[in-house]
């Protein structure tokens, strides 16, 4: 709603159509996606199925003091010079998807930081429909293949200080990744883990799904063989809900190791759940006083528990985002929210507004608009939502479309 009144806003800008201006620089503002970042500061733990955020103290520093010391410190990339260390960036598609699907983002973040080294994982390829465990098993395996390869080649070279590993997940992508840091062949390396960046992620599946024209999709590959992903992320993979796949996948400790947790999520994406991707409460889950919901909100509190920020040191962001797909019309793709999640893939502007808003975070100087408004606390638990609001200010930058 928000996005969609500014954009409306931005359609009624008088702007002198006869001035010259460079549109690859500048584009065209209704073109450019809305981006609105949600910064979560300093949450703590709480008992039974409660979860709370609070925010940083105003005397606390933002841990985004600057544009290119916040970039070093979000994708990893600050060291001495005379030390060596070793950053990797690990790929991984979605449903039916390729390898390269995630290129644009990789493009982009290897403009950030050109000495990264990457994985474009293809071991799940035409073997998304199985079971997340194995998928999660051959990802494993595939990552510290690719680990062990550089790190040797890394020591021959140099002196190995360091290792950085990062992840980036777009769709289903995003549960094969957190399965596989619960191979015990992983465990090692989980002291490494540096940034995580899930984009449009069912993380918590689809027990509340609102697109019926989807749900029909979900019923009708349920009734195929071979899908036992579906199953799982529909909750149908046991009569017992508590002893489903993403219900116990919640219980382990698959967010709380990464310093940096950045969740992409868009209201117009039909194929994944709005509340699921950005891991918060939904409004049918509050009115679901059966058991059904009871299991939702210890699942939903398990991942909280995960991404609060336990350090100064640690980003966590909600980014949401807004396609403008007014040039695709009226077409099935749009009716069933298809469209919004193949752009995350596909739309070169919205990568590179991201890795721009990465890039200068905490800055002002090019070009993002911020805005003064309420910090708020928020606890889940069954029911309802409770909205506290504090009386000091939190900067929830509104990206685009603006010139940069």
């Amino acid at each position: 709603m928000r996005a969609e009144l500014h954009r409306r806003g931005i359609s009624q800008m008088r702007i002198n159509n006869r001035s010259l201006q460079d549109m690859f620089i500048f584009r065209d503002l209704l073109l450019v996606p809305i981006i609105i970042i949600e910064r979560l500061t300093n949450g703590y733990h709480s008992a039974s199925v409660n979860s709370d955020f609070n925010p940083l103290d105003d005397k606390k520093r933002h841990i985004l003091e600057n544009g290119s010391r916040a970039a070093k410190k979000l994708f990893g990339g600050s060291s001495q010079q005379n030390e060596l260390v070793l950053r990797i960036v690990v790929f991984v598609h979605g449903f039916q998807g390729n390898h390269l699907d995630l290129r644009l983002v990789r493009n982009q973040w290897l403009l950030i930081d050109p000495k990264i080294q990457f994985l474009m994982s293809e071991v799940n390829e035409d073997k998304t429909s199985g079971d997340f465990r194995e998928m999660g098993s051959r990802l494993a395996q595939e990552v510290i293949s690719f680990l062990k390869k550089k790190m040797d080649k890394a020591s021959r070279s140099g002196n190995l200080k360091d290792i950085k590993l990062s992840f980036v997940g777009h769709s289903i992508g995003n549960l094969i990744i957190r399965t596989a840091l619960t191979e015990s062949i992983m465990e090692p390396y989980l002291r490494y883990l540096q940034t995580y960046v899930s984009i449009s992620g069912p993380h918590l599946g689809y027990m509340y799904s609102s697109n019926s024209l989807f749900n029909s999709g979900l019923w009708i590959l349920k009734k195929l063989k071979g899908t036992q992903c579906i199953h799982q992320l529909t909750f149908t993979d046991d009569p017992d809900l508590e002893n489903t796949f993403i219900y116990n996948l919640s219980k382990e400790r698959t967010l709380a190791n990464f310093r940096n947790v950045l969740l992409l999520s868009s209201p117009q994406d039909g194929y994944v759940p709005y509340h699921s991707a950005r891991i918060e409460p939904c409004p049918a889950s509050s009115l679901d006083f059966s058991r059904r919901g009871k299991i939702f909100m210890e699942m939903l509190n398990n991942c909280l528990d995960q991404i609060r920020t336990h350090s100064d040191d640690r980003v966590v962001m909600r980014c949401d985002i807004n396609f403008n797909t007014s040039s695709y019309g009226r077409n099935l793709n749009t009716l069933i929210g298809r469209t919004a999640h193949i752009e995350f893939l596909e739309s070169d502007i919205f990568a590179n507004e991201v890795e721009t808003y990465f890039k200068n975070i905490g800055t002002e100087s090019m070009g993002l608009k911020s805005r003064t408004d309420q910090r708020f606390q928020f606890k889940v638990h069954q029911g309802h939502e409770i909205r506290k609001m504090e009386e000091f200010a939190e900067q929830e930058t509104c990206m685009g479309p603006w010139p940069l």
